[in-house]
């Protein structure tokens, strides 16, 4: 085998992501869909520790427990259900992001994401960009979001 080949094949089997960065990456997805896109609280409440807590370089603790953190999201989801309300969209920047094992516990995810915003059916425009950590909890087959630190904000052009 041609030694360029196998340096192909090789980078191409080191960049498949392993089966738990395809399970939090997923549970990743999964959270900010109904959490930007969609409104559903039960659905939100399910994807979170009873301990959950948030932290924001802007905001400082914004969240203490999953409870209060869902009341709080379910009254702004009831607000951009209005036709011209502004919408959020979040995208995760897949360079950079990574997803470490914690023994006994589940994983942290580490890396960027992206923000857009529109008002109503609008045209989407870039906004902003933030790095986040995030501490994901393994409940059986399930993953639950514990802890999350959202910091480096800055507004895009």
């Amino acid at each position: 085998m041609p030694a360029a080949l196998f340096a192909a094949l090789s980078l191409a089997a080191f960049a498949q992501p392993t089966p738990l960065e395809t399970a939090v990456m997923a549970a990743d997805a999964k959270l900010f869909a109904v959490f930007f896109e969609g409104c559903d609280p039960a659905g939100l409440r399910a994807m979170l520790t009873d301990d959950f807590e948030f932290f924001d370089d802007r905001g400082g603790r914004v969240a203490t427990d999953a409870d209060s953190f869902v009341a709080q999201y379910a009254a702004r989801c009831q607000d951009r259900s209005a036709p011209d309300a502004w919408r959020t969209r979040r995208e995760a920047l897949r360079d950079g992001l990574a997803v470490y094992p914690i023994n006994n516990y589940g994983a942290v995810e580490t890396g960027e994401h992206v923000f857009y915003e529109r008002k109503g059916d609008g045209p989407e425009q870039r906004v902003g960009r933030a790095r986040f950590t995030q501490m994901w909890k393994q409940e059986g087959a399930e993953w639950k979001l514990a802890r999350v630190f959202s910091y480096d904000h800055s507004a895009l052009p």
